[in-house]
């Protein structure tokens, strides 16, 4: 039976442990299904943290609750929690006294023979330790929902810094748009009356004016933003509480002063004589009182923790429905973008294809060479006109868009004074032919 291993879980709901014996390979659901005959808390509620906060995985067998190199009756603790409640009602009922001590309860100024009364202190002193030790299970199943509350903080912060750098780069690129179409939309009506025109080429970029201000609702985080900031401020407060540490010196005084009291009372020799249990009894009393107090802050805090883990969970979805709206946007964006140049370069090539018709014509009729319309075009060192989106990189956060900018501006500029020079040359040609 070497290989058989006994689980613990300390129910956090109501405050008791229950202990299993793990069949070999047992999967983690089954595990599960024998919690919940147990606990009454079904499968799918169950929450159940290993002391670092990490919670067991349903891929891996039940044995995963067992740490290596680890022994102890306790050691192999899991703590049970149940997702659907965030309030805990703790305190809960202290430990249950046993016959002989409750007898000295009852009635603390009994007289008992010191060997008698030995054995009943015994049991006194075990059951205010056993108070101490029940805290500090519950004290550490509260800090595994700490550090477990602490890795959704994580990936909360991870995925809004996605989010925040994701609207950066949509807001840098809706603005580029804006500057690049505003500038086409200029420079196209300027030359529309006596140059190369499209009625629905010019409806299509209005229309993508439009669609581009709609995508800007997109970048607009700033409602998550702040219920984000406002839950982190709160789990700040939340580790920096004094419930977030361990509450148990009082009980731990207590403890000692039980053992020492026990010892004094086994240097007395085992005469006829006889004692009381009043200092005893005082030692217990006080223990349970200080447990009952120790155990409301603690549960009252646990709620707390539970309560900003639920609001994590809450917005994970939201903040990713956000995520993909900006990043649908910014495939529009990029899409309009790519379109709108290549109506561009197409503009280019009709002006370009009429101006060398028209230098055909001229040259013919003045018997000379004309100049090739390609000689306008900047060459690059490979032959070919970069293309604007192309020649740069992209940018990983919005600040790099500045450049992005002035550069495709320039193109823009650029292809501008391309058409006019195209213009021109073709109204000449028009006047020698």
């Amino acid at each position: 039976y070497s290989f058989l291993q006994i689980v613990h879980i300390l129910n956090m709901t109501s405050a008791k442990i229950v202990s299993f014996l793990l069949h070999p390979e047992e999967s983690l659901h089954s595990f599960q299904i024998r919690i919940e005959f147990e606990t009454g808390i079904s499968t799918g509620n169950q929450e159940l943290l290993l002391e670092t906060g990490i919670c067991l995985d349903p891929r891996k067998p039940a044995s995963q609750c067992v740490i290596d190199g680890v022994r102890g009756w306790d050691s192999y603790m899991v703590y049970l929690f149940d997702k659907s409640k965030t309030v805990y009602d703790g305190p809960f009922a202290s430990r249950s006294l046993s016959d002989c001590v409750n007898y000295i309860v009852q009635d603390s100024k009994i007289q008992l023979p010191i060997p008698q009364l030995r054995k009943v202190w015994a049991e006194a002193v075990h059951y205010v330790i056993g108070l101490k030790e029940d805290y500090s299970r519950l004290f550490q199943g509260q800090r595994a929902a700490m550090l477990s509350l602490l890795r959704y903080n994580a990936n909360l912060i991870k995925m809004k810094n996605n989010m925040v750098s994701a609207s950066q780069q949509l807001k840098a690129k809706l603005e580029f748009f804006h500057q690049s179409i505003r500038l086409d939309l200029e420079r196209y009506s300027d030359q529309m009356a006596y140059g190369i025109s499209s009625e629905k080429m010019l409806k299509a970029w209005k229309e993508m004016q439009e669609k581009a201000s709609q995508c800007a609702q997109a970048e607009d985080i700033g409602y998550l933003d702040e219920q984000i900031m406002a839950l982190h401020t709160e789990i700040v407060e939340l580790q920096k509480s004094p419930y977030a540490r361990r509450q148990g010196e009082v009980m731990e005084s207590l403890e000692q002063r039980a053992i020492d009291l026990y010892k004094q009372l086994k240097t007395r020799p085992p005469d006829h004589a006889y004692s009381d249990s009043t200092d005893m009894v005082k030692i217990i009393v006080q223990t349970v009182q200080s447990q009952d107090r120790v155990l409301k802050e603690l549960f009252g805090h646990l709620s707390k923790l539970l309560g900003c883990k639920q609001k994590i969970i809450d917005l994970l979805p939201k903040i990713e429905v956000a995520l993909n709206n900006i990043k649908e946007a910014d495939n529009s964006v990029m899409q309009m973008q790519g379109k709108r140049q290549r109506e561009i370069w197409h503009l280019l090539k009709i002006a370009c294809t009429q101006s060398s018709s028209r230098s055909l014509v001229s040259s013919s009729l003045e018997g000379t060479a004309s100049t090739p319309a390609t000689t306008w075009l900047p060459q690059s060192s490979s032959g070919n006109i970069p293309h604007p989106l192309s020649s740069t990189a992209t940018p990983e956060d919005g600040e790099d868009f500045v450049h992005v900018i002035e550069e495709n501006l320039n193109y823009l500029e650029l292809f501008s004074s391309i058409l006019q020079e195209a213009r021109q040359e073709q109204n000449s040609s028009m006047m020698v032919s």
